[in-house]
């Protein structure tokens, strides 16, 4: 029955600073240690570029004007949710997401960073090596970012 479901549209980014590190930051809704990169659904008639943008100020507080974009992904990516999860989240209309990732520089400072936004989805945020990646993320978005790596690696020191 997942199967006949379609992938939700969105887009995702990864932020890198000066130091060539990944932002990543914790769900406000999980107790879980994970921690992710800032992605989220797209609006009924919004482009990737666009709703990753949105995204990124909405989860952050990092305007458009502090970033720079680097690259954009080739394919989108997919990933599936677990099975508990699909009828939980987004109304049981989806099995996952097809996202467009963005590699951007941030071109701001870490006061620029405000997790306190109008809708708070972060509790916590920090830099992180992007060979850590994998290792941080919820297990069933493990290969979405493997692939994430994969697709920006001419890119990353």
């Amino acid at each position: 029955m997942n199967e006949a479901l379609p992938y939700r549209p969105a887009a995702g980014v990864m932020l890198l600073n000066a130091d060539g590190k990944v932002f990543v930051a914790q769900r406000i809704d999980s107790t879980l240690e994970a921690w992710q990169m800032p992605q989220g659904g797209l609006d009924p008639g919004e482009d990737a570029r666009a709703g990753a943008l949105r995204e990124l100020e909405e989860e952050t507080g990092i305007p458009q004007h502090l970033v720079a974009e680097i690259a954009c992904a080739r394919t989108e990516l997919l990933y599936d949710l677990p099975a508990d999860l699909i009828g939980k989240l987004w109304k049981g209309r989806y099995r996952g997401q097809r996202q467009t990732w963005f590699l951007l520089r941030f071109l701001g400072t870490d006061a620029d960073v405000n997790l306190e936004t109008e809708h708070p989805e972060f509790r916590a945020w920090k830099w992180v090596a992007p060979a850590e990646l994998p290792n941080l993320i919820v297990p069933f978005k493990k290969t979405l970012y493997e692939a994430v790596l994969a697709e920006f690696a001419e890119h990353l020191g």
